[in-house]
């Protein structure tokens, strides 16, 4: 691979390992934050899903580094992910679920990027990404079930 093509691989590889970084710190405060009985499915499923996506952060990070990029330390972070953020009202599931939502789709937008980056060049870290987006694909589904039961109220 030409090294301006690897530079590209690298640099949107480490975005998708900081989108994953900042979903575990989120999920884990949320899945910690949230009140009430009907927050205790969507607690469930954020508390299951931490370690999916540290294991997806430490895939990245592993592919980062085959393919000759540094794994960046937490001085380098930039949080982004404002409605993921707990929310105010630890009952407020709504805005929860779209916040995971969100955060969901930035991740399969970035894979998908990643994917077609990657086409006929790395192939690796394109079955890497793949299997990354239907974990995440995976994970958006189920919270636009609990979306759609909560409109229903």
């Amino acid at each position: 691979m030409e090294t301006e093509r690897t530079d590209a691989i690298i640099a949107e590889l480490t975005y998708a390992y900081w989108l994953e970084i900042e979903t575990t710190i989120n999920y884990l405060a949320i899945s910690v934050d949230l009140d009430g009985i009907r927050a205790e499915e969507i607690k469930k499923s954020l508390a299951a899903d931490i370690q999916t996506e540290i294991t997806h952060a430490q895939e990245l990070a592993h592919r980062i580094k085959e393919i000759g990029g540094r794994v960046p330390g937490s001085f380098i972070f930039k949080p982004e992910q404002a409605s993921l953020q707990p929310p105010e009202d630890s009952t407020d599931l709504i805005s929860t679920i779209h916040g995971v939502i969100e955060a969901e789709n930035a991740a399969i937008d970035q894979y998908n990027k990643i994917i077609r980056m990657c086409d006929g060049i790395d192939y690796v870290t394109q079955d890497l990404c793949i299997k990354l987006l239907a974990d995440e694909e995976k994970h958006r589904r189920e919270f636009r079930g609990f979306l759609k039961e909560f409109e229903k109220d």
